[in-house]
């Protein structure tokens, strides 16, 4: 199976190969000038894409990490080993695709105690908004768990919701309120703290009401790691693993304009790529090899990728945060280079297994940020040898070259100016409109 992409795309064309059992086949795809693509057509399809039928596709997802201390809901919504008592949360998230059948995933990931959930509404926000204290009325629709209004979500475990009827558009934003009477027994809360979306916080039960009037506000989604629908066998979900690159750093507060939620809009204005769900699975902070903010990438990829429902792709942008906080030695970025590029492959090789396409992009500039930026230039002189080796290797099935787009033509070490948020490692909105603008539309063609 050939895939292309349109006459806008062409410039760089490089041929692969991939082999599957004894057959391979080589592709070769035109593509947008600031991306060099590689495409290994093997035949495979992802877990989700194989069968015509009707199948659950997550349309939504964060990534669940343990929370920091400074980022748990604020007073009184935090107590000595107790969160959430009595409390009212309400929480928008931007859904891919659509659906008239939808379900939730809570995750307990990293409690310690198990996590009761009382009753949980869903809703269409008020004015369609993100972050918004009010919703649409006529549009709350109660969730149950196993035909009970409440569930307990065991230590370490997820639960989901029983499926239930709502008429969820694609890019559109939904309303999910959380009501937990007792709360959780612990500190350890699980939650994506990087959410770049306002949830709103009020003593007693409001899972109905119109309006949280009184609020507090905390921009970090706790809880609610997933959102599917029922969807045909043509749709599928593109996984983007990442950092806080990915994850939005930059972005703007409520405004849903990181790459991911770009390219999510650029696909939709396809018809042929307009059944493809675009899952967020990036935090900030966070490492390929090592724990930092998260789990490492490699340990969440079964949880993130190959567990979550409907993947067919997976975009692969992280490694940034390894090289820079590897010792600025000979010896400790010989060693980072060395384990990044065994860690590429491991995980192309686990999601090939899975029948999952695997695509891999250049890691941005970083010269002039004050943590990551020594001043012999070793680190620098990793993130050289790691993209070379991502663009040449054909390991993965394309390369996105997102240096190409991001870096400074006069000094390939930086960031261009103008996308750079100050801290010469973030994007702003136009950076990451870029990025989401040089990712080929081809490579989600079914």
């Amino acid at each position: 199976m050939f895939q292309s992409v349109s006459g806008k795309e062409a410039a760089m064309i490089r041929p692969g190969l991939r082999w599957v059992g004894t057959f391979a086949c080589v592709a070769m795809v035109a593509v947008a000038p600031a991306v060099v693509v590689t495409l290994h057509s093997s035949g495979t399809q992802g877990a989700a894409g194989g069968s015509p039928g009707a199948h659950w596709v997550n349309t939504w997802t964060s990534m669940p990490q343990l929370t920091e201390p400074g980022n748990l809901p604020p007073a009184p919504f935090t107590q000595p080993d107790r969160v959430l008592a009595d409390t009212t949360l309400r929480q928008t998230v931007h859904v891919s695709v659509s659906g008239r059948q939808v379900r939730l995933r809570y995750s307990n990931a990293f409690g310690t105690a198990d996590l009761p959930i009382t009753q949980v509404t869903v809703a269409l926000p008020a004015g369609g908004a993100a972050g918004v204290t009010a919703i649409q009325p006529g549009t709350v629709r109660p969730v149950t768990f196993n035909g009970s209004a409440s569930t307990v979500v065991s230590v370490g475990a997820q639960v989901v919701s029983d499926p239930f009827a709502f008429d969820l558009g694609a890019q559109t934003n939904l309303t999910v309120t959380t009501y937990l009477a007792a709360g959780q027994a612990t500190n350890n809360l699980t939650s994506h703290p990087g959410s770049r979306t306002s949830s709103w916080l009020l003593a007693g039960n409001h899972v109905g009401d119109a309006d949280l009037t009184g609020a507090t506000r905390a921009d970090h989604w706790y809880l609610l790691s997933g959102v599917e629908v029922r969807a045909s066998g043509r749709t599928a979900a593109a996984v983007m693993l990442g950092d806080s690159l990915t994850d939005g750093r930059g972005s703007t507060t409520n405004g849903n304009d990181r790459w991911p939620d770009r390219l999510l809009a650029r696909l939709q204005a396809r018809h042929s790529t307009d059944d493809v769900a675009v899952l967020n699975q990036a935090a900030g902070g966070n490492r390929v090899l090592h724990d930092g903010l998260g789990p490492n990438a490699l340990a969440r990829l079964d949880r993130d990728v190959l567990a979550t429902s409907g993947v067919r792709w997976l975009l692969v942008f992280e490694g940034v945060n390894d090289i820079g906080t590897a010792e600025a030695s000979e010896a400790g970025q010989a060693q980072v280079t060395s384990d990044l590029i065994g860690a590429y492959e491991q995980i192309i090789t686990r999601a090939h297994t899975a029948g999952i396409t695997v695509y891999g992009a250049t890691i941005t500039p970083f010269g002039g940020n004050t943590g990551y930026d020594d001043p012999a230039g070793l680190r620098e002189a990793s993130r050289q040898r790691v993209n070379q080796w991502i663009r040449t290797s054909h390991a993965f099935d394309a390369v996105i070259d997102f240096d190409k787009v991001a870096r400074d033509p006069a000094i390939p070490r930086q960031l261009l100016a103008s996308i750079d948020t100050g801290d010469h490692l973030h994007l702003n909105p136009t950076g990451y409109q870029m990025f989401a603008d040089a990712v080929p539309l081809g490579l989600f063609q079914h």
